[in-house]
């Protein structure tokens, strides 16, 4: 029997490598600021070569919000792909390190385990440039039932749907989800990702997606429309709608009630990476412990807030003590 769960979280298995550049190293490489930028094998072999000082992490967007879950004190576990080399058994120990259940075994045979070279430049915004890797080969059955039947929340990063069975693995995790009676949550991720796949997200999130996470250029991406539109559109078809506006905050739709939570930065902005992926992450365990809401919202603010204050996408802070200490 796998352990209770407090939210399953579902995505690429990614080392992120971490390092500082100037505006003029993204225009020399033709590389998209601000954007998640896909490339194959000699591409990120070649950034790679040209950085310093980088910062070499397991990550990804699921597996950073099942870290961050796990760091306030919850229980998470992750469901990812990684082979069978150096990389994919960092990630392995790291994560388990960081208190999240990870059972799937590395793969034997095809690609090896996905990277992501992050350049946050000076203004603190992350160019991410990911090779995918074993995260192409994720299969539906890499998602194992008794996990999701443990838990209270199965969470998908929107990312995920752009692999070769991405759409098959969304309706893999809705089945289970539904069979075991466990909430779905949804972070639509990336702008461009919800323009992608516009119709098929729109379609799953109306009928699957019970706490829809995005920003307010995803919210508009996947609606096709300007940003208060797309948010009350969203709160027509999701139970819960939470959308994030960097320093504005966030807008919370829950039911019929509509909330405003500050932003909760812990100094001035080093480094965006992450911000997304612990603000749902404190927002699920508020949720999946006993806080409404509002109080959920507040939560998620203070674990962004303090991602944000520093280079990665973890946080480095006692995160469960601040929410202790503001008795949330």
């Amino acid at each position: 029997m796998s352990q209770p769960l407090d939210v399953l979280t579902v995505g690429n298995a990614i080392v992120d490598i971490f390092a500082r550049c100037d505006d003029a190293f993204l225009e020399a490489r033709d590389i998209g600021k601000g954007m998640m930028n896909l490339v194959d094998a000699p591409r990120s072999a070649a950034l790679y070569a040209d950085i310093t000082d980088a910062r070499e992490i397991s990550g990804g967007s699921a597996a950073n919000t099942a870290v961050g879950v796990a760091a306030l004190g919850g229980r998470a576990g992750f469901a990812g792909r990684v082979h069978d080399d150096v990389l994919g058994h960092s990630f392995i120990g790291d994560i388990g390190a960081a208190g999240v259940q990870f059972t799937t075994p590395p793969q034997t045979d095809g690609a090896p385990t996905a990277s992501s070279i992050i350049l946050v430049t000076p203004d603190a915004i992350r160019s991410m440039n990911t090779h995918l890797g074993a995260c192409i080969e994720f299969q539906p059955d890499d998602i194992r039932p008794q996990e999701v039947a443990a838990s209270k929340v199965i969470y998908l990063e929107g990312y995920l749907f752009d692999a070769p069975a991405g759409p098959e693995i969304f309706a893999h995790a809705a089945r289970l989800a539904g069979d075991h009676g466990v909430q779905v949550s949804l972070s639509l991720s990336d702008p461009w990702c919800a323009e992608r796949h516009r119709e098929a997200l729109s379609r799953f999130v109306h009928d699957h997606v019970d706490i829809l996470f995005a920003n307010e250029d995803e919210a508009a991406s996947l609606c096709d429309s300007d940003v208060a539109t797309a948010t009350e559109t969203l709160c027509k078809q999701v139970s819960e709608v939470v959308i994030t506006r960097g320093a504005a905050g966030a807008f919370i739709g829950h039911g019929g009630s509509r909330h405003e939570v500050a932003s909760r930065p812990l100094g001035p902005v080093e480094d965006t990476t992450g911000a997304g992926d612990l603000f749902a992450a404190g927002y699920l365990y508020g949720r999946t412990n006993g806080r409404d809401a509002l109080a959920s919202g507040t939560i998620a603010s203070l674990t962004a807030g303090e991602v944000i204050s520093h280079i990665g996408a973890r946080p480095e802070a006692d995160i469960a003590s601040m929410v202790m200490a503001e008795k949330l």
